[in-house]
């Protein structure tokens, strides 16, 4: 119960309360608020309050890693996290799509943006009047003007217009004007006219949850790469030692046989015993091999010869096996934090939107506008704008209606956002429901293997005293090779499955934190998105 309350309290306030903070991803992060992508850097703060498998976290704050960009790349797990969120390339495309998705939010904003417009024309105009004499008007015209678009359905335009006449008759106008139109029913009330800015804020918003999610399945994949790496090196050093004590067998074998002790069918089980531990070793090799392989991609170090580089992972679990949380408090946890399903609710709240938007496309386009203006005349343009006045004017104010019939393309439109909206919700509960097997299936495994720890230990301390009485019984006579070789190879089995409960409940842990959403948090790292539920509308 601490452990969630703790948690909780670092979800509520929005930090770590006296903790690590390391700050990772600094542009990633002000990608989010500035909108900056920047290099990305490392701070580093006191550490977290402790937290369940505590064992994987260091005793003292972590300094920033500095890897070499030549020789062998020498990691803790931690470090192997940090360096893989700095470096690993599928994470560095992922972080660009918050920052694309941005620029949509301004391109929304841009429609209540003001606009300046301004145009020049010149006619020429010949006709006749009825007594037969021939006319000639050449006009000069410039108008410009200011207009902006509001959220409540306003849009404001100013402009001024100016006029020269020239011909039998010339003369000089210089005019101001003032029009607003007003949505009556489509198009009114910022409900409506803010839903496509707020849409692109919530899919900005979504991007960042994926982001977070990606960099934690990433974080875990990096730990469970850095676990596998251990154990692969732990095997090859218990089949080297096996395969030592295989030599010494057949050793012994041979010297029996060659004083007559034995038969000399006694060697054909202690030389297929050699072989076999020869086999397992090559195994062992290979598999470490293709992990190390994995983990430089993961971490993707600096240096011109990454696929050579050896690396050094300074990694001893010590593990002692405590009892997690209760169910309930994991799952409550993960339905605050995972990602995956936060990202869902945001769909769910989009769909909201879209329906406001739809809704008000149901109704007809009834707009009120109204237009004034001012006029000056003068013979110079510098005159007519003087004598611009409340004298000569001109006043207009009226209705526009349009509505097609049927209006069966808005209909489809609203009905479309309705049954999605209703899939989203229907995903969201379902997501829920996978959430709490996924949690109740965690904790089922991370339990048995914690109980595994105990239950190995204890096979191979037994295995280990039934060869020793094997050998024993063998100097003397009262055993055979082939029973020496079954003994030492159950040692070595157990053996491996001792390492490997250690090394699975330390994997089944770091699933459980990942599956959840709080694994970066756990570790004391700060990445890119919120960490934390839905923020509620503003």
């Amino acid at each position: 119960m601490l452990e969630k309350h703790l948690l909780l309290e670092m979800l509520t306030r929005g930090r770590l309360a006296g903790g690590l903070v390391v700050a990772l991803f600094v542009a990633g992060c002000a990608g989010m608020s500035n909108r900056a992508m920047d290099d990305p850097a490392l701070e580093f703060a006191p550490r977290a309050v402790p937290a369940k498998g505590e064992a994987l976290m260091p005793e003292e704050p972590p300094t920033k890693p500095e890897i070499a960009e030549t020789g062998p790349v020498q990691l803790t797990v931690i470090d192997a996290v940090l360096v893989g969120l700095q470096n690993n390339r599928a994470l560095r495309v992922q972080r660009a799509t918050p920052a694309i998705l941005q620029t949509r939010e301004e391109w929304e904003r841009a429609a209540f943006d003001p606009v300046f417009r301004a145009a020049t024309s010149i006619s020429e105009e010949r006709g006749q009047t009825p007594g037969g004499i021939d006319t000639r008007t050449t006009t000069l015209r410039g108008d410009a003007g200011i207009g902006q678009y509001f959220p409540t359905g306003t849009d404001v335009e100013l402009g001024v217009d100016a006029r020269q006449l020239r011909g039998d008759v010339s003369q000089n106008t210089v005019g101001v004007g003032l029009t607003v139109t007003q949505a009556l029913l489509r198009g009114r009330g910022t409900g409506v006219n803010l839903a496509a800015l707020r849409q692109a804020q919530l899919d900005t918003l979504k991007s960042e949850y994926e982001l977070r999610g990606f960099a934690e399945a990433l974080a875990a994949e990096i730990e469970l790469t850095c676990w596998d790496y251990y154990l692969a090196e732990r095997k090859i050093e218990i089949f080297e030692k096996s395969l030592e004590l295989a030599r010494d067998q057949l050793e012994i074998a041979e010297e029996r046989v060659r004083v007559g002790q034995v038969a000399e069918t006694e060697l054909a089980a202690a030389r297929a015993e050699v072989a076999l531990r020869r086999e397992d070793l090559i195994n062992a090799r290979s598999r470490a091999e293709t992990v190390r392989l994995e983990l430089l991609r993961l971490t993707n170090p600096q240096g011109a010869t990454l696929w050579d580089r050896e690396v050094i992972l300074e990694a001893r679990p010590e593990v002692v096996p405590t009892e997690l949380d209760e169910v309930e408090d994991h799952v409550d946890l993960a339905m605050q934090m995972r990602p995956d399903l936060n990202e869902a609710r945001l769909r769910v709240r989009r769909g909201d939107l879209e329906l406001v938007r739809t809704k008000n496309g149901l109704l007809p386009k009834l707009d009120l506008f109204v237009a004034l203006g001012m006029t000056g005349y003068a013979e110079s343009f510098g005159a007519a704008a003087g004598r611009i006045s409340r004298e000569y004017y001109d006043a207009t104010a009226g209705l526009a209606l349009e509505f097609p019939f049927g209006n069966r393309r808005a209909r489809s439109d609203h009905e479309r956002a309705r049954l999605t909206r209703e899939q989203s919700a229907d995903a969201v509960d379902n997501l829920e429901q996978l959430v709490q097997l996924d949690i109740r299936t965690a904790i089922i495994e991370a339990n048995r293997t914690r109980e595994q720890i105990t239950a190995t230990e204890a096979t191979r301390e037994a295995q280990e005293e039934k060869v020793r009485a094997e050998v024993e019984k063998f100097r003397v006579g009262r055993s055979t090779s082939i029973l020496v070789a079954a003994a030492q190879r159950d040692l070595v089995a157990s053996q491996v499955a001792e390492i490997e409960a250690v090394v699975n409940f330390l994997r089944a842990l770091t699933r459980l934190y990942r599956l959840e959403g709080s694994l970066l948090l756990r570790r004391g790292i700060a990445a890119p998105g919120p960490a934390g539920p839905v923020p509620p509308v503003e």
